[in-house]
């Protein structure tokens, strides 16, 4: 039994036939689990800032001295232009 038999489909995908921008991140984890880092990037490339997203906001929960809103801000952003410039680069528009 393997992890990949977890998995949730792409609704869009599944739906459009349309990959949606996130599609290739739970793979891209998969493969970081695994220490197949630079398989990881290609699959996903925001899949590092997108680690560094969820280990902030579970800072967060537990660091209630600071405040983590502009860090995640700043990777919120990241996030989406890595997100939105991968997928371009992957289905240029006709």
């Amino acid at each position: 039994m393997a992890l990949e038999d977890y998995m949730l489909p792409c609704l869009n995908k599944k739906l459009f036939g349309v990959e949606c921008f996130g599609c290739g991140s739970q793979r891209a984890l998969l493969l970081v689990l695994e220490g197949r880092f630079s398989e990881a990037f290609h699959m996903f490339p925001a899949v590092y800032t997108l680690i560094l997203f969820f280990g902030c906001i579970i800072i967060s929960f537990f660091d209630k001295k600071r405040s983590y809103t502009a860090i995640l801000i700043s990777l919120a952003i990241v996030n989406a232009v890595i997100m939105v410039v991968s997928y371009y680069l992957r289905h240029p528009l006709h």
